[in-house]
């Protein structure tokens, strides 16, 4: 029974926004995922930055608390053409990395591109695109309010698909820790 349990997760993804923070919570049980929730943390009517990292921390800190994840998947900012909304979605992302750190979560990022790829199995799916897969994957029919839902939904399952390919598989972080492993292979 403990060995059961042990495969069983529950991850929160999230899709970090300043205008609205997109998040999806799922458990993943061997192959198989399930949706547990999925909503938005809405800040369009706050004009104060400070104020929306703030509320940034305290929402994803109660999802945390409400759901207990086993870890938390982040999409990360990409360059677009502003330099100032990848810099504020670098904060906002850095607010809610901070919240799992703080809760001793631990946290796992995605390129939007990985997060597609895994989903759809196209890296340059669009956001309609990545809710219907979802839809269809995750049979649920509710159409979210704003697809920043879907987007932070699809988060989760990527990480979960990505803990599937590398289950049994070990990922190194240099050449040092690979030898170290491998004593055996390397003369």
């Amino acid at each position: 029974m403990q060995k059961e349990k042990a495969k069983e997760r529950i991850i929160l993804g999230i899709d970090p926004g300043t205008v609205v923070l997109g998040y999806g919570v799922i458990k993943a049980c061997g192959n198989k995922v399930s949706l547990i929730t999925m909503g938005v943390v809405k800040m369009g009517h706050l004009d104060d930055h400070a104020l929306k990292l703030q509320r940034i921390f305290k929402k994803t800190t109660a999802l945390m608390e409400e759901y207990m994840p086993d870890c938390v998947a982040l999409e990360a900012p990409f360059y677009g053409k502003n330099i100032q909304v990848m810099l504020k979605l670098g904060r906002a992302q850095g607010v809610a990395m901070a919240a799992a750190l703080n809760k001793d979560i631990p946290i796992f990022e995605y390129a939007p591109r990985k997060i597609k790829q895994s989903v759809t199995g196209n890296g340059n799916a669009s956001k309609e695109q990545v809710a219907a897969m979802l839809q269809s994957l995750l049979t649920f029919n509710e159409t979210p309010e704003f697809l920043d839902a879907t987007d932070g939904l699809a988060v989760a399952v990527c990480h979960a698909f990505q803990q599937q390919t590398t289950t049994g598989t070990k990922s190194y972080s240099g050449w040092s820790a690979f030898v170290k492993d491998n004593q055996n292979r390397v003369r």
